[in-house]
């Protein structure tokens, strides 16, 4: 395993007595990325930062997080991670300054050190509250930009952020999406999962997971032109399934729905043209790119294997 890499893992495999939470997953993770781990509720993402973080310990398998093992010490672990869990963990009834001198004193943090520290962070994401602020009277947004803070506080090498624009608004996604990209640009590895596909997009290089394992893992741009090679359209009709049934009839394209449209991947353009001359006027249907959404689709619900 390389100590080069900010992440290495092989072959991990986490069971919680007969079910297997993470199934023999294998990946690295280069110093100064952002990597996004996609998947669907239950399909192992939590699991798995939970272990690199120290907090979970593997069944079997390998993994060194910033140059450690669990062999070496899970403190070795947690002192050079930062961990901003699904759920916002710092305590509403506290203010904003209290639960950062909270967090400071689980890592025996000293006094100056704390103050060096906040006026650092507090600077980097532009807080806009006094210290003496209740949490619980905080905008979403702002509460997840301190606990970004938090989680930084210990100036961890790698930062792991679980969902953590769930819940807040689309502006106040793409103020802390600014904070990432600067978070990484400050040299720290970001390991990031998430729900929304625009912000995937976002990530160096992202795993889909599904049940426990890997089933795909490059860049987007890779992702896109690798599981679609062939031309995809976007279809919008009212006669939706009439339209996916001539299709399938026709042998002509794999049909998934997109919203309100549908997607087309196009395996036959002959047939594909006839098809939408025998439903013309009925029938709006125009080449797109693919998007990670696309991918999703495609790899976590057509079957496409693991890696």
């Amino acid at each position: 395993m390389s100590a080069e890499k900010s992440v290495s893992v092989r072959n991990l495999t986490i069971r919680f007595g007969s079910f297997t939470a993470v199934d023999d997953i294998s990946f690295e993770v280069e110093k100064g990325e952002i990597f996004g781990f996609l998947g669907a509720n239950g399909a192992g993402k939590t699991t798995t930062i939970r272990a690199l973080c120290g907090l979970l310990t593997p069944t079997s398998g390998e993994m060194r997080v910033a140059g450690f093992s669990p062999s070496d010490g899970l403190d070795n672990l947690k002192r050079r991670t930062g961990y901003m869990s699904q759920k916002f963990t710092l305590y509403p009834d506290l203010t904003v300054g209290e639960n950062m001198d909270f967090s400071a004193s689980l890592r025996k943090m000293p006094p100056d050190l704390l103050k060096k520290r906040k006026k650092e962070l507090f600077d980097f994401i532009g807080l806009s509250v006094k210290e003496g602020t209740l949490v619980r009277s905080l905008p979403g947004g702002i509460k997840q930009q301190l606990s970004l803070a938090a989680a930084m506080l210990g100036d961890p090498e790698i930062v792991f952020l679980d969902e953590p624009t769930a819940g807040v608004s689309p502006s106040a996604r793409l103020k802390f999406w600014d904070l990432i990209r600067r978070t990484a640009s400050a040299g720290k590895t970001v390991f990031v999962t998430t729900h929304y596909m625009d912000e995937a997009e976002q990530c160096g290089r992202v795993a889909l997971m599904q049940a426990g394992r890997i089933a795909a893992l490059d860049s987007p741009a890779v992702l896109k032109k690798r599981y679609f090679p062939e031309p995809l359209y976007e279809v919008e009709t009212a006669d939706g399934q009439a339209f996916i049934s001539a299709a399938v009839k026709a042998s002509c394209a794999e049909i998934s729905p997109y919203g309100m449209r549908y997607h087309a991947v196009v395996s036959d353009t002959g047939a594909w043209e006839r098809l939408l001359a025998s439903f013309e006027g009925r029938v709006a249907a125009r080449p797109v790119a693919p998007s990670l959404e696309d991918v999703f689709i495609r790899v976590i619900g057509g079957g496409h294997g693991a890696l």
